[in-house]
């Protein structure tokens, strides 16, 4: 009984925190904008009964997820948020492994305090740190002023409100989430591999190659998708660096539900961007799995 309870728990919570919200959205999908009533129809009537029952389903449609395929918005915004993410996830490994290996290769009495120096932003507020990064990348501000008064430029570089300004945000935002899963990989591995390959001949950099980016694969593959699912369906980052010009699906479920009040359009948008991450998802968690049993 005792086991039963603890495999229902979390079963329970995916189902309230989830399944039953997936399930509203769905609904609300395939629904239609009423006029003085409430925001949708078809409203279920558990008082008729059996009929009741079978008026609603019959008036659900898709004639929501048929309007996505008939405005470019909707498909441009989903291209350009697969761009962003994947470009920003990229930039964000090429950021974070050298400062994972760094860390994995530190004494050991220095690695609690690098590992807390990397999880010290969340300590922040997520949108107070953004903000700042508009002080730091508008015209007038830091970078700007320090470029000039170095005279490396004449001009202010015109950073904010372009996509440059949005890989930034993210690259900056979403670092830790891929600096503690290499690190994690990198930490656990053996030393004394690398002594071998380079006593075997391998030089230094063949010796990386051909042992320690493989043992680190996992971590990699961690972190990518930790970084990935996220960026993909970002909204507060693009809204407040990337301005009018970045277009993203976060920024368009935005407007779709709080500007236009389409519920039933935006909750399709949202059906189909959670249908496509559900891709990686599944992909992270075989991921994990095998590398759990690789540990055993």
């Amino acid at each position: 009984m005792r086991r039963f309870a603890l495999i229902a728990i979390p079963y329970f919570w995916l189902l309230i925190l989830f399944l039953v919200p997936f399930v509203i959205v769905l609904k609300i999908s395939l629904s239609d904008v009423a006029l003085a009533r409430p925001p949708y129809t078809p409203q279920l009537d558990l008082s008729a009964g059996w009929e009741g029952l079978r008026a609603f389903f019959s008036e659900l449609d898709f004639e929501n997820f048929v309007f996505l395929t008939t405005d470019d918005l909707y498909w441009k915004a989903y291209v350009s948020s697969l761009k962003i993410a994947l470009v920003s996830t990229l930039l964000t490994l090429l950021v974070g492994y050298p400062i994972a290996y760094g860390m994995a290769r530190a004494p050991n009495e220095w690695r609690p305090t690098l590992l807390m120096l990397v999880i010290l932003p969340f300590w922040t507020s997520f949108l107070i740190r953004v903000y700042s990064w508009m002080g730091i990348l508008s015209n007038e501000g830091t970078l700007n002023t320090v470029l000039l008064w170095l005279g490396v430029i004449d001009t202010p570089l015109q950073i904010m409100n372009t996509n440059t300004a949005v890989y930034i945000g993210i690259v900056y935002t979403y670092l830790p989430f891929m600096v503690l899963p290499i690190y994690s990989a990198l930490e656990k591995m053996d030393e004394s591999l690398i002594e071998a390959a380079e006593d075997l001949g391998c030089s230094k950099l063949a010796a990386f190659w051909l042992v320690t980016w493989p043992l680190s694969r996992n971590g990699i593959i961690a972190g990518c998708f930790l970084v990935f699912i996220p960026a993909i369906g970002e909204f507060v980052i693009p809204s407040l660096l990337g301005g009018s010009g970045t277009l993203m699906i976060g920024k368009v479920l935005f407007e779709e539900f709080f500007s236009n009040r389409d519920w039933p359009v935006a909750s399709a948008v949202a059906v189909i961007l959670l249908l496509i991450l559900i891709i990686p998802i599944i992909l992270f968690q075989r991921n994990e799995q095998k590398a759990r049993e690789a540990e055993g």
